[in-house]
């Protein structure tokens, strides 16, 4: 969950690894260290609690120079954040130094055994048991660091992305990675190292994701070489990576998220552009046409996320439902695969995530895999995990995501997932065709109507100060429109840390309506659709006992306009996809709360975000 950035080369090193911490610090992270081999062999190690900016004060006064280094931003698992289990660590002889992302399952019995042999440490971490066996390895069996590194790593159990410096070998960077990413960006004569390619593509457009198991050897004027843990050398697929340094730039937006949700509409734009065609009626997704058999066939489907994913996935799942005929489970990657699921390989499994990295969400796959299911990702990062995992999917292609609460992500996942339950629908015949035809119109026409709630912004901005003084916000909707309310309640809390929860507006009335006073208030999503009527009861169920609502309601109501506190108005569209016009005003309450409670909208503390330890 932490950042990972590494170079060698003929530049100095300081500068690119502290660049490289800055484009990461979006995955949200407690202290920052990097490790510099500079010119007369010493191997130095600074690192502090908080942010980049911190590191850079702290080493204001040091010796940072060195065309080697290693660097590393930390979110805390083992041990408290401070400046004493930040990464990098050194071995006990301060010979070694280690980054590492992930969490060493086994860390405290090799951590026993080494202590019983007098080796003492340093930090609480589990990493620092690693790089600890790695030297006494190399110091009890004369091993150079590529061969202590493959022992050591047969003795662990658990996910890591790790690279190591030796200051008798200075001109050698040493990575491996297990369930956790690292990406090798490929220079003139240079070599940098990535969690992801971030921090890499200023300087180069030329990678290689390593693989599960993976073990990269990068020596300063020789080829990169890449073996496994048995030392057999594999071969290098390197990858030109779509991404430009324009994408993860602020733009002139004061944060990321809001630029995020202003990017919405091209973004969706992107993600359908190739997918439904001139006339907007028609919708062609490769997977199903490559994968109809399996697609179309399926007696059941699982799909598996966490977190906005998740939410995504129920949105997924009525529309799947409703246009294919095919029933749907929507599973919390975690519990999914702790629970002995029945899968058989009449399943599909689709696996949806951002980073394309969740560590949950991948042993999910894992599992799904072994037992026959056939699995379909959706995910964003191109060359990440999760797609190289599945048999097939789609990617949304919003571009980089950089705020920790996912916006354009979640949008696109629904855009993703309408257009594979209308090309299955379509291909099943379970769908008539004058309603496929409507819905993909309205589908294509989606991203004009984003940018009418956008010209929103400043109202719902006024609109927030009135409701930062909350404690406690409830938000409901039916139909559709559920997931959308639990979606809405997550990002408030993940923001701006006022605690939240969605429900089903039916369900209100059994336990949630006794939380309603004149300090609660209630953001309800009431559209004209089938249930306008029975939502428009719960509204008055909670203006008769003073609740403050803010209702989304359909352009023009004159009904609902009256009772509420607040009205924000949304464009028509079909009630299925109204997830995607209902989201964007709940996102920009979020963040204009969370920026009128000064909190920092794009870090939000304790989150992260690619998750991937458990």
């Amino acid at each position: 969950m932490c950042g990972i950035v590494g170079y060698i080369g003929k530049k100095d090193a300081y500068p690119i690894l502290v660049k490289g911490l800055k484009r990461l610090e979006y995955r949200g992270y407690d202290s920052a260290g990097v490790a510099l081999i500079n010119d007369e062999g010493q191997l130095n190690v600074y690192k502090e609690k908080g942010k980049v900016a911190e590191l850079e004060r702290f080493c204001s006064e040091k010796d940072i120079t060195g065309h080697i280094g290693i660097a590393h931003t930390r979110w805390a698992t083992h041990g408290e954040p401070s400046s004493r289990n930040a990464h990098p660590h050194y071995s006990e002889s301060k010979n070694l130094a280690i980054i590492h992302n992930g969490i060493i399952e086994n860390y405290a019995e090799i951590k026993r055994n080494l202590m019983a042999k007098g080796i003492a440490f340093r930090s609480d971490t589990d990493t620092e048991v690693l790089v600890q066996l790695v030297e006494y390895i190399m110091s009890k069996k004369s091993f150079d660091l590529l061969s202590a590194v493959q022992i050591a790593l047969h003795q662990v159990i658990g996910a890591y992305a790790i690279a190591i410096l030796d200051k008798n070998n200075p001109n050698q960077i040493i990575a491996a990675r297990k369930q956790s990413p690292l990406v090798v960006g490929i220079g003139n004569g240079e070599f940098f190292l990535g969690s992801d390619a971030s921090p890499i593509i200023e300087y180069t457009d030329k990678v290689v994701y390593l693989e599960d198991g993976n073990i990269a050897v990068i020596r300063l004027g020789e080829e990169l070489k890449v073996v496994n843990i048995l030392n057999r050398e594999l071969n290098l697929q390197v990858q030109t990576v779509d991404l430009n340094l324009g994408q993860i730039e602020k733009g002139g937006y004061p944060h990321f998220m809001l630029k995020e949700i202003f990017e919405q509409p091209e973004c969706l734009t992107n993600c359908m552009r190739g997918r439904i065609n001139a006339d907007a009626d028609n919708v062609t997704l490769s997977a199903v046409i490559d994968y109809k058999k399996q697609l179309l066939n399926a007696k059941r489907i699982i799909i598996v996320a966490c977190g906005t994913s998740w939410h995504a996935g129920l949105i997924g799942k009525q529309l799947i439902e409703s246009f294919c005929r095919i029933p749907v489970e929507v599973e919390y990657a975690s519990e999914f695969r702790y629970r002995n699921p029945v899968v058989t390989s009449d399943d599909v499994v689709i696996a949806i995530s951002q980073s394309g990295e969740t560590a949950d969400t991948l042993a999910a796959v894992e599992l799904a895999k072994q037992k026959g299911a056939f699995i379909f990702g959706i995910c964003n990062a191109i060359g990440s995990s999760i797609p190289r995992a599945t048999d097939t999917g789609s990617y949304i292609h919003v571009g980089p995501e950089i705020g920790v609460a996912s916006t354009k992500a979640f949008t696109g996942q629904v855009t993703v997932l309408t257009m594979l339950a209308l090309a299955m629908g379509k291909e099943k015949q379970t769908l008539e065709e004058s309603k496929y035809k409507k819905i993909v119109k309205q589908l294509w026409e989606i991203p004009s109507k984003m940018q009418e709630i956008l010209q929103l912004n400043n109202r719902i901005a006024d609109l927030s100060r009135t409701f930062t003084y909350a404690h406690n916000f409830l938000y409901l909707g039916r139909g559709f429109s559920y997931p959308v309310a639990l979606e809405g309640a997550l990002k408030l809390k993940e923001i701006s840390y006022i605690h939240a929860e969605g429900y089903p507006a039916a369900e209100m009335k059994h336990g949630p309506i006794a939380l309603i006073d004149s300090d609660m208030p209630v953001v309800v999503i009431a559209t004209h659709n089938a249930m306008y009527e029975k939502v428009l009861s719960n509204i008055q169920e909670i203006k008769a006992r003073q609740g403050k609502v803010i209702a989304l309601v359909s352009k023009g109501d004159d009904v609902i306009s009256r009772i509420a506190d607040e009205v924000i108005e949304l464009p028509d569209t079909l009630e299925c996809l109204e997830p995607l016009i209902a989201t964007i005003p709940l996102q920009l309450l979020a963040y204009h709360v969370a920026v009128c409670k000064r909190k920092n909208v794009d870090q939000p503390r304790n989150l992260a975000k690619s998750v991937t330890v458990e």
